[in-house]
């Protein structure tokens, strides 16, 4: 039987902590860009931490229906920046990291709140956060590490790039179109997941014992 009450409940939670994890994401690659000397993401309104700025309309309702959404990527023009390769290398990997970081916080105020001190009068509003700050640590675990799989137009494509030769970067960057039949079928079959399962677990467990 549908549980509708129970359905808002799990929206309630999960939709500020996808946007709050997207939008620092977003935001990392924009703020890094614009330090490195590009000023598109800047100059198109995206270095903000106003959600509505980096929203994809389709990866939002992705939350909604399917638990697991996008956000629209940040533009970024390599003519403005003074080395190319290595600054997109670390403008791809400033979204991560910002997951892993925020992952981090996270966690720290899930172990080190008191939840019992506000007592049983508070739990309407403990709870709640409670959760939110569990699943705070999860999501942004599973986008940091999603991001960084070496799948063009991934994140973690665009450091790989970084690392090759320009020639063999050249011809790495051809999968971009087919990057994501490739990520589908590699989740869709089964062959990713004991990888991003095991990655994700493991990264979610050291954040939580990180604190004690």
């Amino acid at each position: 039987m549908f549980d509708l009450a129970g359905t808002i409940r799990d929206l309630v939670v999960r939709i500020p902590v996808f946007l709050l994890a997207l939008t620092i994401h977003e935001f990392a690659h924009a703020w890094l860009a614009n330090r490195l000397g590009d000023p598109t993401a800047r100059l198109q309104g995206r270095l903000t931490l106003n959600p509505v700025a980096h929203l994809d309309p389709i990866g939002t309702l992705a939350i909604v229906l399917i638990g697991f959404g996008w956000a629209r990527p940040v533009p970024v023009d390599y003519r403005y920046l003074k080395r190319p390769r290595r600054d997109m290398m670390l403008i791809a990997a400033a979204g991560p990291v910002s997951n892993l970081v925020l992952g981090a916080a996270c966690a720290f105020c899930y172990r080190m709140i008191p939840w019992a001190a506000g007592g049983p009068e508070w739990a309407w509003l403990l709870l709640p956060v409670r959760t939110m700050l569990r699943m705070g640590v999860w999501v942004n675990v599973v986008l940091a590490v999603f991001n960084l799989l070496p799948i063009p137009p991934l994140d973690g494509s665009r450091v790989v790039s970084g690392l090759l030769s320009l020639r063999h970067a050249i011809s790495y960057s051809r999968l971009e179109p087919y990057g994501f039949v490739i990520i589908f079928l590699l989740f869709f079959t089964g062959i990713m997941d004991p990888v991003f399962g095991v990655a994700v677990r493991a990264l979610t467990l050291a954040l939580l014992r990180m604190w004690g």
